[in-house]
């Protein structure tokens, strides 16, 4: 019997640490209306806390894909992950407002940060020669995946019992990824005695790190990012991606259903099903962008994404279940599926040293976007006591997005080996 290549035993980790570090992040979705109705706190309040965490996470990328290259990834892993345990524990005896904005924005955000970032990319990049782009879209996947899966049981939880149960499953998830990533991780195929899969002996490429202060290869990559127009068009349409999916959709679709009165589980769960489509479609998106233009692939996803955004009040001001469920199916499909071909361009433009880096800069504008539709939900929801709004608009920006990845030149985006 054919032994199992190690690359995919380091994959099935990260994929499950992803997932754990996204169930944390989601959380919050399904904590707003416990936190408003225990503490008394404002929606807006409890939507910047929120905020901070999605755009701390973002920023705190391309330091931490510098970090990757000079400590490894093994015992980055294992304080992020560490992080993340201290802050849901925090999170059991907070009293104040401020509390919340220094656990979930500062403690988780930087938790978070690498799971949610960098981590994909690299992984793909040195544990893979071959089948890069499917492992890529796999492991994008889990971050959507990790952030929607689990949030009907978090609701049903929260339900019946209370939100700090919630939180104490958070927690026991948190703890036996730790103890998983001490046992089997490996910083690089090195390490694990093996090259990377489908990498032979001869052809094998030095897996070293590059040396030297995290927060000055960081601003290396940034300087030699901001000189190629390519880098902010990446990173305009990225700041969209985040506005229109975890900043929008993870932090106030939940909240956004129960103002039509679907129950907290209900809507739970319809966000979870994006979860198991977003499964699919970036996996796809991964295997897609090995073979076709990146460049058409995004368009076509921020158009489709576009379309189901503009459609999602309309489903619920009708009353529409089949609607809505064509939602959740449609949404999902897309959710993620943004990153394999975002990250292809990258490589093929900056080349694969210097993607990592630059990608966690495209990926802070990412967050950027995410935590203005956090925050800019919850203002819109206190001025007009609707989400309506907040949804056709990033419906339109959606559009938007589309014309930028189009704008770039096509000599860059030959196919990625």
């Amino acid at each position: 019997m054919k032994r199992i290549h190690y690359s995919w035993i380091i994959l099935t980790i990260t994929f499950f640490s992803i997932i754990v570090a996204g169930i944390v992040i989601a959380s919050s979705g399904v904590f707003i209306n416990a936190f408003e109705n225990e503490f008394g706190w404002d929606r807006s309040v409890i939507a910047l806390a929120f905020a901070i965490s999605l755009f701390l996470y973002g920023i705190s990328g391309p330091f931490m894909a510098a970090l990757l290259e000079v400590i490894g990834v093994k015992k980055l892993m294992l304080v992020s992950m560490a992080t993340l345990i201290m802050g849901s524990m925090l999170t059991l005896i907070m009293s104040q407002s401020w509390h919340l904005i220094v656990i979930w924005g500062f403690i988780i955000g930087l938790g978070a940060s690498l799971f949610l970032t960098v981590v994909s990319p690299y992984v793909s990049t040195h544990w893979f020669g071959k089948r890069r782009g499917l492992a890529l879209g796999i492991l994008s996947a889990s971050t959507a995946t990790g952030q929607l899966i689990l949030l009907p049981v978090l609701a049903t939880i929260i339900n019946n019992y209370s939100w700090r149960w919630a939180i104490g499953l958070i927690i026991i998830l948190c703890f036996i990824m730790l103890i998983i990533i001490f046992l089997f991780m490996k910083n690089s195929p090195k390490d694990a005695g093996v090259f990377p899969y489908g990498i032979d002996e001869e052809s094998q490429v030095s897996d070293e790190g590059q040396k030297g202060n995290p927060i000055v290869l960081a601003f290396k990559g940034l300087f030699v990012a901001v000189k190629a127009k390519e880098f902010w068009l990446l990173a305009g349409s990225f700041y969209i991606c985040g506005l229109s999916t975890s900043g929008l959709i993870g932090t106030h679709f939940v909240s956004y259903c129960m103002s039509f009165g679907i129950p907290l589980v209900t809507a739970a769960s319809f966000l979870s099903f994006m979860g198991i489509f977003n499964l699919v479609g970036t996996t796809l998106s991964g295997w897609l962008s090995d073979r076709f233009d990146n460049r058409w692939l995004l368009f076509w996803y921020y158009i489709l994404r576009g379309a189901s955004l503009v459609m999602l009040p309309y489903s619920l001001m009708e009353g529409s279940f089949t609607l809505l469920v064509i939602f959740t199916v449609f949404y999902g499909l897309d959710w993620i599926a943004t990153v394999p071909p975002t990250i292809g361009i990258a490589r093929q433009v900056f080349g694969v040293q210097k993607s990592g880096i630059i990608y966690g800069w495209i990926f802070a504008f990412h967050q950027a976007g995410a935590a203005t539709a956090a925050f800019g939900g919850g203002l819109i929801y206190k001025f007009f006591d609707s989400y309506t709004w907040a949804f056709f608009l990033a419906g339109v920006f959606c559009v938007l997005a589309s014309l930028f990845v189009v704008m770039i030149k096509k000599p860059t985006l030959q196919p990625a080996s």
